[in-house]
């Protein structure tokens, strides 16, 4: 088994999610007491978060790059950076870096394209929604990505960031998101990726009536097949 290596705490609520997802698969492939083989570097938010809003991105990568190499020199295998909008600066994170590191953006699409699903709607922070670093990686893959009209995307990123992010589960944040999933499905979105890792914290398939692609939990699928590869 490889040995996983985690960049977290982007925040920590979605980072327990993966933990949780990887050693549960773990143990149902495995079987016994078999747990994943994993290292976990855990950043503070406050300061990703701040380069975010005040737009250092350079800085925000140097600070995620350390983390990488802090993981390789500690002995993973391999990495997942446990956030889809850091990716923005995935390249600046694999810099000089001897190990792969599973994109999040491939693996959503790998099973958007085992689903036979050509247009999706798309979910997550602003930066997510607004920015190329994203979408062009889904459409590199053939896959045609919707997003929320401006008021729409700015009430996504006040769940997100006002109370996903802090542990609160709002009902009434609930019903605004599958609000936005039905008006993105009668747009002709045959799919929804929620490509915040925090979302799956709030809406559940259950909730909508057209396919949810997890970013979280298929990126946490992917670091098991390849830990078991």
């Amino acid at each position: 088994m490889k040995t996983i290596g985690l960049i977290g705490g982007m925040s920590w609520e979605s980072t327990a999610l993966y933990y949780q997802f990887i050693n549960e698969a773990i143990k149902e492939r495995r079987g016994g007491f078999h747990s994943a083989k994993s290292i976990l570097y855990s950043v503070d938010f406050e300061e990703i978060e701040s380069c975010q809003r005040n737009g250092d991105w350079n800085q925000a990568g140097e600070i995620l790059n350390n983390a990488a190499h802090g993981l390789e020199k500690a002995g993973a295998d391999f990495i997942i950076i446990c956030t889809n909008t850091m990716h923005k600066v995935f390249d600046d994170i694999r810099k000089d870096l001897q190990i792969p590191v599973l994109h999040i953006a491939d693996a959503t699409a790998e099973e958007i394209q085992s689903r036979k699903i050509k247009k999706v709607g798309l979910l997550g922070t602003q930066y997510t929604m607004e920015q190329d670093f994203y979408k062009a990686r889904l459409h590199q893959n053939g896959i045609e990505v919707l997003v929320p009209p401006v008021n729409d995307r700015k009430k996504i990123n006040e769940v997100i960031y006002q109370e996903l992010c802090l542990g609160k589960v709002r009902s009434v944040s609930k019903q605004e998101y599958q609000r936005i999933i039905h008006e993105l499905q009668f747009q002709g979105a045959e799919g929804i990726v929620l490509g915040c890792t925090e979302i799956g914290l709030l809406i559940k398939q259950t909730d909508a009536k057209v396919p949810l692609f997890d970013t979280t939990y298929i990126h946490a699928m992917k670091a098991v097949e390849y830990a078991l590869k």
